[in-house]
């Protein structure tokens, strides 16, 4: 029986061992697995998984009961040798981290570790009835076939579309029924599916089979329990495969949470089943498994549990075992971390029976001396031990205010008191603004949430949490008195569970205190039951950090490529106009000119016709500047014209 399904807000696995109902296995909210004794009422034994903390425990299993082999024994005489008997020993534990442990009780020792099958966390398993095999299912939506001789993996096949929440194996081990969102039905030798059900809008988080013949009687029955829905619907697998629809529906008063029946094995024996609401109420049912019924069934007897104060407190129950016997009832409730067990015989035509108990006489359980070896130290009785955390305890606390010691002067209210502090805070504001003085002192908040925590005042703590400086915040929570740290860590928690923008400020504080009064914390004995709501929180929303990092990461890897595709689409406009233009100087001359003054373009005198060309610019520029140096320059030049003619004739 596999309730629990990977999720802060669903119950934590409770189950009684099968058959003798000898043991309880409840695993807490700190992680650790507790086997308790039924019949001692006494802790069994306890075993704390390395990753407890980060893998919690989600959905737990029992084996099937087998002759257990202990360690090197003496020999047993020949009247002890067929006196074996069958107990329950494996326990098959689910985790969040996607790996299933297998614990053996025989020796108190984890059996072995079955992990590489699921990427997902596992939210339920089931043990075959003969084999020494194993199912589970996990968000993956896939289911994996162990073998528990080889520890290692036998098979696994995808299931549905969305997470496998729920398994279960048929009686004679041939068929296997899985559930995400549709009920299928497996042959297990060809991992074939048998049949399909529909008929639950929300994930199913129980099956069980009601009967114990084959499927081919139009006999075999099986029964259903989904989260968010009060009505467990019964199933029958027909021969014509007309079997789309429920066939018996049981009302209850609230989700079901743990589910435990005693199969009919013909006709003319009813099916009996005890369920445990989400309420913390117990349903009892019995009936005949013979066809449809159209009339929702309502429970034989419905069972309440209260304490014996003034005004009488519902006292939860966490689990329901059917015995042997027609009438008797093994019941587990209270707290998970310490569930009272009990016997009780419902023998009466009422159809609604309420128990009373007085839980605080009944939970001073004592601890087995097989657990722990240390010897307790012998006290006198007429001393008195006081823990950190009880009434009584008083630790020295720091003086937060100074006062003047008058005789006459009258203890101020506390309404007299945040007046002057705002007074003190609005005059220091405008003196020393300037000088970047805070508004209140340390020792002011100090005083503030003590007495916010003390009168539950709302106005008072949120001004005390929305301040944002960090060393005022580790000076308040380093003066604070060691009494009002719990109740500021239950505000911390309270506040987390609001609006997510309060969370923001709340953290700083939540991390100071952490900081500071660990070891304190450390010492209170009540504190895993004080802390289990913030750590289950924090679990739950830590959890969803990872998909939505990956979410996050797909998301900017798509926008990137949408802007990389659209920036490409863009195509700009060409620009017709020269980035560069080059201008001949001599082309104009080239044209008056004509063909007769076209220079060669192979001649090797090019540069010294272009230094001729410049000298004449220069020259012209020149003769522009000065006319008499013009005139003499012709003159110059007719002379220089004659000797060159001169030259020449000669």
């Amino acid at each position: 029986m596999a309730d629990g399904k990977g999720s802060s807000l669903l119950p934590l696995p409770c189950v009684f061992s099968p058959k003798s109902r000898q043991y309880l296995a409840v695993c807490a909210q700190d992680g650790r697995l507790r086997i308790w004794n039924t019949d001692s009422k006494t802790l069994h034994q306890e075993y704390v998984p390395s990753a407890h903390l980060s893998a919690t425990c989600t959905c737990i299993h029992w084996g099937p009961c087998r002759t257990i082999k202990e360690g090197p024994q003496r020999k047993k005489r020949k009247s002890e040798a067929g006196q074996l008997e069958e107990k329950a020993d494996l326990l098959a534990m689910g985790t969040v981290a996607g790996t299933v442990l297998i614990y053996s009780t025989a020796k108190g020792v984890l059996h072995c570790t079955l992990d590489g099958g699921h990427s997902g966390g596992v939210n339920c398993v089931h043990w075959h009835p003969e084999d020494s095999l194993l199912y589970s299912g996990s968000d993956d939506t896939n289911i994996v076939e162990w073998d528990l001789q080889t520890g290692k993996m036998r098979s696994k096949w995808k299931a549905d579309r969305a997470a496998v929440t729920s398994l279960c194996v048929s009686p004679d081990g041939k068929l296997l029924l899985s559930a995400g969102q549709t009920i299928k039905m497996w042959d297990l030798d060809t991992k074939e599916v048998y049949r399909k059900f529909t008929g639950h809008s929300t994930a199913v988080t129980t099956l069980h089979f009601a009967t114990t013949r084959p499927p081919d009687s139009s006999s075999l029955y099986f029964l259903s329990g989904a989260a968010h829905n009060r009505l467990l619907s019964v199933w029958q697998v027909r021969e014509d495969g007309r079997d789309k629809n429920s066939v018996v529906s049981f009302v209850l008063t609230d989700e079901p949470q743990h589910i435990d029946l005693v199969t009919s094995k013909s006709k003319e024996q009813a099916v009996r089943l005890a369920v445990v609401c989400k309420d913390g109420q117990l349903h009892l049912f019995e009936h005949f498994l013979n066809g449809p019924c159209k009339k929702p069934l309502s429970p034989s007897c419905t069972v309440q549990m209260s304490d014996t104060k003034d005004s009488p407190m519902p006292i939860p129950f966490l689990a329901a075992a059917l015995c042997d016997e027609s009438r008797s009832v093994m019941l587990a409730y209270g707290n998970y971390l310490q569930p009272v067990m009990e016997r009780v015989d419902i023998n009466t035509p009422d159809r609604h029976v309420c128990l009373t108990r007085n839980v605080q006489t009944t939970l001073s359980l004592s601890i087995a001396s097989t657990v722990s070896k240390v010897k307790t130290p012998i006290v006198n009785a007429k001393s008195k031990v006081l823990v950190p955390g009880l009434p009584g305890h008083q630790a020295p606390v720091k003086a937060t205010e100074k006062r003047k010691k008058d005789s006459d002067s009258k203890e101020m209210s506390i309404a007299e008191r945040i007046g002057e502090i705002d007074l003190q805070s609005t005059a220091l504001t405008e003196k020393g603004a300037s000088q970047g003085t805070p508004s209140l002192q340390t020792d002011n908040f100090a005083v503030l949430l003590v007495q916010g925590l003390e009168s539950g005042d709302g106005d008072i703590l949120n001004k005390v949490f929305q301040t944002r400086k960090d060393q005022v915040i580790k000076k308040t929570v380093a003066r604070l008195p060691l009494p009002a740290v719990l109740p500021m860590v239950e505000e911390i928690t309270r506040r987390l569970q609001g609006h997510p923008f309060t969370a923001v400020f709340v953290v700083r504080w939540l991390k100071a205190v952490l900081t500071h009064h660990t070891s304190y914390l450390s010492s209170l004995p009540d504190l895993v039951s004080k802390l289990g709501v913030l750590y289950h929180m924090i679990e739950s929303r830590v959890k969803t950090f990872h998909k939505l990092n990956k979410l996050h990461g797909k998301l900017y890897l798509l926008l990137t490529q949408v802007a990389t595709s659209t920036g490409s689409n863009k195509v700009s406009d060409v620009d017709h106009t020269a980035k560069l233009v080059y201008e001949d100087e001599s082309s104009d001359e080239d044209e008056a000119s004509g063909p007769e003054d076209l220079v060669d373009e192979d001649s090797d005198n090019w540069e010294e016709d272009e230094l001729m060309e410049e000298d004449k610019k220069a020259q012209t520029d020149q003769d522009e500047e000065d006319p008499d140096s013009r005139t003499d320059s012709k003159a110059n030049g007719e002379e220089n014209m004659e000797h060159d003619n001169e030259s020449e004739e000669e």
